[in-house]
């Protein structure tokens, strides 16, 4: 649940010269009628967030000098969220002690505060003038204070209004967003509301249509515009500025800006508080953390992955930015798509996931990097999501972009994986070519990798087919001095594990021989021995007790695969650790090379999907039954055609 406002209650303070009225406004407005014996101090109020406008619950706190020290004054001060500096408009000397007294007394407390000050002239009956210009001239001096009302807790006028604008100058502040004197927003509330403006130009270019109007007016107040209210809206942003409404009849960003500003400036600031707050964004004009990370419990042993809502809502985005069409993300285009957010990747990006020959980022490479992300980091995830506009409301949030997976020992008792995202840890000795066992998983070639002298431990990820179906491989370069280093325990957290040495080092079989007794001889991960650089020269007799060959079939393993990095293309390997990922239980099988084992394990799949499929289009007949059943009203059924049934 995401809140619209970001105060769980508010405490207004009562403040003023003894006699004023403070006690009898609060009595006045509980009990509606003027009370006949008035205490020192009337009792701390609550009024249920049920009764309010904005549903937060609201304290109503009365001061006595009579009956409080000057150090319980303070304290009170402090706690007050809102203050209502009370005098008496019949009194000029209570309206003197305003600004000689109570004012500097305020500054003085919370000299760092932007509690916002509501000036109350009381007792408003017992004259038939108005101190309105001396409040003005006070206002222009002391910028806390936010609203003026006079009102009368004999007669009940403006009494509500009076604790409305209490309530509303906490909830809907105005200092954070407008500045009175250059009757202009703020730069922090024109930062956001310019995000905001970018997020729902769903086009991206560059102005709001009517289509993104409503859509915008839907998320922020759950209502369409009507079509003359849209206009009226146009025609109000054409009357005060120049370039507010584009040529073709579309809102633009100084008009929206504007639009905001014309907002507060006749007392609406709840409209762009609104606004931000559909967005996420606090009193202090930053994202909130709720907003950004909702909670969510990950059990030991369980994965987090995109669901297809977020892969979706990723590709929208990705071609909403990708203006040009060519299925890639220039420059320019990230730029663009990082003007609303800090920037998520560096330059090494390219390393990471697929691009294309410019290095510019794909499609499908930016779907990779957002698994990888939700993977390893699943708050960044989340925070991107807020900062990209993912539809969030009190009745949604992230959550519904990710999926969390079954844990780890249910899909070794299933005997089959239900994960779309498995992770191979690449271990082996120094110069036997893990790094490259890695980026080859992203098409790059082996001269492209033997340029780049980084020595960073590699991390890949790309998309696999298994049997039909579309799966991340994400590959990691684990980096052990030597084998009597131990593995650290995330080494040890992966899908699969892929153990390789080289045919032209003897020395280098030995290294993953022990390691995989010493971590993997248990049988929980599947493990892959890959003999690497298979095209150099004959494979040359490693310094071993046994041969490779026999010591995966002593240990029940699938022979060691023979891999080249220089054939362009080849991608058997990452088929195979990623078939090993989605079956752990094969790698208990010798068999496990058998082309019989996996067709078997192959053709299981085609039939949960083939069982998938027709079940989705069952739903899919049920969705448009429905559709079509609750359209009708209950006078068509007389005359209605029920011919489509049997189509």
């Amino acid at each position: 649940m995401v809140r619209i406002t970001t105060r769980k209650n508010v405490r207004i303070l009562l403040l003023g010269d003894r006699g004023v009225g403070k006690t009898s406004l609060i009595l006045s407005l509980v009990s509606e009628e003027f009370p006949d014996d008035v205490p020192a101090k009337a009792e701390e109020i609550t009024i249920p967030a049920d009764v309010t406008p904005e549903m937060v619950p609201t304290f109503i706190v009365d001061y006595s000098a009579a009956e409080q020290t000057d150090d319980q004054l303070l304290e009170e001060i402090r706690k007050a969220h809102v203050i209502c500096l009370v005098y008496s408009v019949d009194d000029e000397r209570t309206l003197m002690r305003i600004t000689t007294h109570w004012l500097p007394l305020l500054r003085d407390a919370i000299p760092h505060s932007r509690c916002p000050i509501i000036l109350v002239g009381n007792k408003e009956d017992l004259i038939e003038d108005t101190t309105v210009d001396a409040a003005q001239e006070i206002m222009e001096e002391y910028p806390e204070i936010e609203s003026f009302v006079e009102c009368s807790a004999k007669s009940l006028k403006n009494i509500s209004e009076m604790f409305y604008y209490a309530q509303k100058a906490v909830l809907h502040p105005i200092a954070p967003i407008y500045i009175a004197d250059k009757q202009d927003l703020t730069e922090g509330c024109k930062i956001a509301l310019t995000r905001i403006f970018r997020v729902c130009d769903l086009d991206n270019d560059g102005f709001l249509n009517d289509e993104e109007l409503n859509e915008f007016q839907k998320r922020c107040f759950d209502l369409p515009l009507r079509k003359k209210a849209m206009e009226e809206v146009k025609e109000i942003i054409r009357r005060h500025i120049t370039g507010g409404v584009s040529h073709n009849n579309c809102i633009t960003l100084k008009g929206f800006l504007y639009l905001h500003c014309l907002f507060v400036q006749r007392g609406r600031s709840h409209t762009t508080w609104t606004v931000l707050r559909k967005f996420g964004y606090n009193d202090h004009l930053d994202l909130s953390k709720d907003y950004r990370f909702p909670q969510v419990k990950v059990p030991r042993g369980s994965s987090t992955e995109l669901s297809h809502r977020g892969a979706e809502f990723f590709k929208r985005l990705f071609n909403k930015y990708d203006k040009d069409k060519d299925g890639a993300l220039s420059e320019v285009e990230l730029a663009e798509m990082f003007k609303i957010c800090p920037r998520v990747w560096g330059t090494n990006i390219q390393n990471i996931v697929p691009t294309n020959a410019k290095e510019w980022i794909t499609q499908q490479g930016f779907l990779c990097f957002w698994t990888l992300t939700t993977v390893s980091d699943l708050q960044k995830t989340f925070e991107y999501l807020a900062y990209f506009g993912y539809p969030i409301n009190e009745c949604e949030n992230q959550l519904s972009a990710i999926q969390v997976t079954r844990e780890k020992k249910l899909d070794l008792l299933k005997k089959q994986s239900t994960r779309n995202v498995y992770q191979c840890h690449v271990i082996g000795t120094k110069g036997v070519g893990k790094s490259t066992v890695c980026r080859r998983l992203i098409d790059h070639t082996f001269e492209r990798i033997k340029k780049d002298t980084s020595g960073i431990p590699q991390k890949t990820i790309n998309m696999v087919t298994v049997y039909g179906q579309e799966k991340y491989l994400i590959m990691k370069d684990i980096e052990v001095g030597n084998v009597m280093d131990p593995l650290e325990p995330s080494d040890l957290k992966c899908d699969v594990v892929c153990l390789v040495y080289d045919t032209v080092n003897p020395k280098s079989f030995e290294y993953v021989a022990r390691i995989y007794l010493k971590y993997f001889d248990d049988g929980k991960i599947p493990v892959l021995f890959v003999c690497n650089k298979s095209d150099l020269i004959p494979e040359i007799r490693q310094d071993y007790l046994v041969t490779p060959s026999a010591f995966c079939d002593a240990h029940n393993l699938a022979p060691p695969h023979r891999h080249t990095c220089t054939d362009v293309g080849t991608k058997e390997i990452y088929h195979k650790l990623a078939t090993m990922a989605a079956f752990p239980h094969l790698t208990e099988l010798s068999l496990l090379s058998s082309d019989s084992i996996l067709w078997k394990a192959g053709l299981g799949i085609a039939f949960v999907a083939a069982i998938g499929l027709v079940v989705s289009k069952l739903m899919k007949h049920e969705s448009i039954l429905n559709t079509i059943f609750y359209s009708f009203s209950f006078e068509d059924l007389d005359t209605a055609d029920f011919s489509f049934i049997n189509t």
